[in-house]
């Protein structure tokens, strides 16, 4: 299942709960020190460790962390979500990405992205191989989409679908353990996946899947602006941390970029609960520099491009399509249409 989508949907389900006085109970660990000196600082995941999180488990091994001063603890997601961990100071940092940081700011959240990493959409829209009434998006008219129930999903959907010269209708079932078993029993007919993970998974262990990407099916911007995030409160009271964490955090994601086959490797002895097969983790690197989803190499090495920088342009083609299609919602539930600011929801002052 496309990731975002699926973080999204759980954690959103918990947004009342966040914003309803959680942050008096939050705890954080700016203020704590090690055993060793260092300053012990939370990082929570989005989801399962995969090559989305590879720079921070990369600082972390080469030892980046430590030469700023700091013990960064990598912890499982919480049910609730990443956002929600973060905007009540149950974590530091998380990864995100902007669509969530503004789906969260809108429901009364004060979160900010500090460091983009993926540059540019992953997302893929797939139905199997083996299904041959499917061969281009208009297809999906009238089929079933195995969903987490998210608006924004049925927003990308319907667009993709009328671009093609459909109608845009759907019928929807919710995925009960993947996406992959969902389409394979045949309760649906297509989901979302990410071309760098499940797309690479499906490539080398099947089932064979048959994919459309956003961009060629009329959703402007960027969708999958996956990044790394921390509270307003935190920037505000210990920037010196955000910078510090910043800076070693773009160095491991910078070596990965550089050494895709060792992040790998790493990953995989860091993560080892995760069950990650090496073969498999540098394929989707490779699929990652490949496609120069994190950036244009050439840019980077000359200087041109700061590895890191919030693309706030695409992020918000991407917001005002989604307000468009009346996918944002309060803590009430209630449609709203004001639409996320991407430049004042991400900063790039820490990068420098």
């Amino acid at each position: 299942m496309k990731k975002t989508v699926l973080h999204k949907a759980i954690a959103l389900l918990g947004a009342i709960t966040m914003l309803a006085g959680v942050a008096a109970c939050g705890h954080s660990n700016n203020a704590d020190e090690s055993g060793n000196g260092l300053k012990k600082v939370t990082f929570m995941l989005s989801w399962a460790p995969d090559t989305n999180h590879i720079g921070v488990y990369v600082a972390k091994n080469k030892g980046y962390f430590k030469q700023v001063g700091l013990d960064v603890d990598i912890v499982a997601v919480a049910q609730a979500g990443a956002e929600q961990a973060v905007n009540n100071g149950q974590a530091d940092f998380a990864l995100s990405n902007l669509t969530n940081v503004g789906m969260y700011t809108t429901k009364g959240a004060k979160i900010k992205q500090v460091m983009q990493v993926q540059q540019k959409p992953s997302a893929i829209w797939c139905s199997l191989a083996s299904n041959t009434s499917i061969t281009s998006p208009k297809d999906f008219d009238g089929k079933t989409f195995a969903t987490f129930g998210s608006n924004e999903s049925d927003a990308v959907i319907r667009r993709m679908i009328q671009t093609d010269g459909g109608k845009g209708m759907f019928d929807k079932v919710t995925v009960g353990t993947s996406t992959f078993q969902t389409l394979s029993s045949g309760k649906a007919d297509f989901g979302g996946f990410y071309a760098t993970w499940e797309g690479v998974q499906a490539d080398m262990y099947g089932p064979k899947l048959n994919c459309f990407t956003e961009p060629d099916y009329g959703v402007p911007g960027n969708a999958d602006t996956i990044g790394i995030i921390t509270s307003n409160k935190t920037i505000s009271s210990n920037p010196t941390l955000v910078r510090k964490f910043v800076q070693a955090t773009k160095k491991g994601y910078e070596y990965a970029y550089s050494h895709p086959d060792d992040a790998a490797a790493i990953l995989v002895k860091e993560a080892p609960d995760a069950n990650l097969k090496l073969a498999f983790v540098k394929k989707s690197m490779k699929t990652i520099v490949d496609g120069q989803y994190w950036g244009d190499l050439a840019k980077i090495k000359d200087g041109s491009f700061v590895f890191g920088t919030n693309d706030t342009k695409g992020a918000q083609q991407y917001f005002d399509f989604l307000a468009k299609e009346d996918a944002y919602t309060d803590s009430h539930g209630k449609t709203v249409h004001t639409v996320p600011v991407a430049k004042n929801i991400s900063t790039d002052e820490f990068l420098k």
